[in-house]
């Protein structure tokens, strides 16, 4: 994980992390980054730096995409273990309990996996709509 805690989040900041994820990762490898509709995400400046390093393809997702869930799933935990009672007298101080914390994490890395397989979500897509349907 490579984490970035910026004062402001304007396509500067972004193409800045762009390049630390560029100099980071091996160039070996295509990097694919799963983002939200923000407006920075999308500025011209961006959509250039992305032109001219075609090992990088973005994917945009819907808002409220489900994949999210796995996103916000990390920032609870990060919240749950090192954030909630925690003191911060500053920003650098919680910024640097951050940075901590994900170097920690980056140790033992571990996925966050679903536990319902598709089928399963699709079976109760189905009795949803069914019970939808007859009111029940």
């Amino acid at each position: 994980m490579i984490e970035r805690c910026q004062p402001r989040h304007t396509h500067a900041e972004f193409i800045a992390f762009l390049d630390t994820i560029d100099r980071q990762t091996t160039r070996r490898r295509d990097v694919h980054l799963i983002l939200d509709n923000y407006g920075t995400h999308k500025h011209p400046t961006v959509e250039t730096w992305l032109a001219a390093h075609p090992r990088f393809h973005f994917h945009f997702t819907p808002t409220g995409a489900s994949w999210l869930n796995l996103v916000e799933r990390f920032f609870a935990e990060i919240t749950r273990r090192r954030l909630r009672r925690g003191t911060f007298r500053s920003v650098p101080a919680l910024i640097a309990a951050i940075r901590r914390y994900v170097r920690e994490h980056n140790k033992d890395p571990r996925p966050f996996i679903w536990t319902a397989s598709a089928s399963t979500i699709l079976r109760k897509i189905k009795r949803c709509k069914e019970a939808l349907e007859t009111g029940h």
